[in-house]
């Protein structure tokens, strides 16, 4: 694929690149960016991916958005293939990044933080109407406008990859007759706004002081309510009421000259679609944290279900009443459910729709799954002895040494994934900071990588369990022992303390960071 984009390049610019650098991957999908510099130091963005339709979308739906002077990045090319596309370098500093420098908890007096989100929001409906039109819509993908189909994907997504891998009790008739209830609340209003449908801090760019939008190809024609629903209610924002309060004001304020809404107009249907994304969202850690074991998504469930108690403590749920029990029958749980190791057969069949890669687990395997975390949960019942000494360390100064006698263990070298410490700005930073978290989750290589390592750990912790021994070593090791060994090990550690209750020895080495997680 890198040869691909600098073939693109060459012939997009009448020249060959000076430099070619690989940079992240795309996250939940299968793009991966790289950094294209020219001879006089200018630079762009080279981006590959494996879904042509997608690619095509997004080189179409950009060159309408720049023609209407809406913030979103240049793409200069794409391949004949589509299978890459160049764009505009916008850096690498998300909303998200952006926020941790921001005590954003009081909308006043506004600060930096405050000031962008406002802006985000003043910027809002001028993406939904005018993004809006008909060629727009034809361009979507990988469907023109939210209909019933798309709704009920997005609910099933919840059920079906988030309620049946907790394996709690419920009636799937009875849920199903709250779910076309919902649907035709959620479609009882027509509109010709764009729907952008994954509006959230991770896709705003901050770029010369200003946002920048991307990931926009899934939007649709569909009601303006959704993308405030999915940027104010991110599981993983932790906005505060009263910020939240000020920013709906703000974007009614920006949304006057377009349509006429009064709060009390407003906030009913708004309080709707939260619910509708809450579920959604839901859906989505289930497959991308449970099924695929990708920690960012795994750590966002318990915000995730407080956002849904909210709603059921608010009565936005109400007229719902078998979900509203089964909403409550989640987040009353005593904890939330454990991943599912990947590269076993506790869930045999996962069948996948073509339309927007909604996941339907089998319910005859989701009930062995679940059967299996009882015999798991049995297991552990009784107080173990077992230690599980887990270390991040700098091959440079050598790996750690095994003072326990019993030798044996891992050594996983973590030097294959993308390294932050390239990067200025987080060069003083660790594994443990937010913004290397939120680089390392949305390049993807780290979490992969752990895709590879959870199985491994489980299976000796399991084994060493019913064997009765005492003492386990995992060492994760980088160039610095800083940022990626920290991040791996760290989320070892929650994972097997979670999962198993075992007693961890944590040490982040060339920090001098030690601690006992029991």
């Amino acid at each position: 694929m890198e040869q691909k984009v600098i073939a693109l390049y060459t012939s997009t610019f009448g020249t060959a690149p000076a430099a070619i650098e690989h940079l992240f991957g795309g996250g939940g999908s299968s793009r991966r960016y790289y950094k294209i510099t020219a001879a006089n130091g200018s630079s762009v963005y080279g981006v590959t991916s494996t879904s042509p339709d997608e690619n095509l979308s997004f080189y179409r739906l950009s060159q309408m958005f720049a023609n209407r002077h809406l913030p979103v990045p240049k793409v200069y090319a794409i391949s004949d293939d589509h299978l890459c596309y160049l764009q505009q370098n916008l850096g690498t500093t998300t909303l998200q990044q952006y926020l941790h420098s921001y005590d954003c908890s009081n909308p006043a007096p506004p600060n930096p933080g405050i000031k962008m989100l406002e802006q985000v929001m003043r910027d809002l409906p001028r993406l939904q109407f005018l993004g809006a039109g008909d060629d727009v819509f034809s361009q979507c993908y990988p469907v023109p406008a939210l209909d019933e189909m798309s709704v009920m994907f997005d609910l099933n997504y919840f059920k079906y990859c988030y309620v049946k891998l907790t394996g709690i009790e419920f009636n799937e008739v009875l849920l199903q007759h709250d779910f076309e209830h919902l649907t035709h609340d959620i479609l009882s209003e027509n509109s010709d706004t764009f729907l952008y449908r994954d509006f959230q801090a991770r896709n705003v760019m901050v770029f010369d002081g200003k946002p920048c939008y991307i990931d926009y190809q899934g939007g649709r024609r569909g009601p303006i309510y959704y993308d405030v629903a999915s940027f104010l209610w991110q599981a993983s924002a932790h906005y505060s009421p009263a910020l939240r309060d000020h920013l709906i004001d703000t974007y009614l304020e920006a949304l006057q000259p377009y349509r006429s809404l009064t709060r009390s107009q407003f906030e009913p249907r708004l309080m709707l679609f939260v619910l509708f994304r809450t579920l959604q969202v839901l859906g989505a850690y289930g497959f991308r944290g449970l099924w695929e074991r990708k920690a960012h998504f795994i750590d966002s469930i318990p915000a995730g279900l407080s956002n849904l108690m909210s709603l059921v403590n608010q009565g936005t749920i109400d007229a719902y009443p078998y979900l509203k029990q089964v909403a409550i029958s989640l987040c009353t749980a005593n904890k939330k459910p454990n991943p599912v190791s990947a590269g076993t057969d506790e869930i045999s069949t996962v069948s996948h729709d073509s339309v927007n890669n909604t996941v339907v687990c089998d319910e005859a395997a989701t009930a062995k799954n679940a059967a299996s975390r009882n015999d798991a949960k049995a297991s552990t019942t009784t107080p173990s002895t077992l230690t599980v000494q887990i270390t991040s360390f700098s091959f440079k100064k050598g790996i750690p040494t095994d003072n326990s006698g019993n030798g044996g263990g891992y050594v996983f070298d973590c030097r294959s994934t993308n390294n932050p410490g390239r990067y200025e700005q987080y060069k003083k930073l660790t594994g443990l900071d937010q913004p290397v978290i939120d680089f390392l989750e949305k390049d993807g290589e780290i979490l992969t990588f752990l895709d590879s390592v959870y199985p491994l750990v489980d299976f000796h912790t399991n084994r060493f369990l019913n064997r009765g021994f005492t003492h386990l070593m995992i060492s994760f090791g980088c160039t610095g022992g800083q940022h990626r060994s920290v991040y791996c090990a760290q989320h070892v550690a929650e994972h097997l303390r979670k999962k198993y209750g075992v007693r961890i020895e944590l040490t982040h080495r060339e920090q001098g960071i030690h601690e006992i997680l029991e």
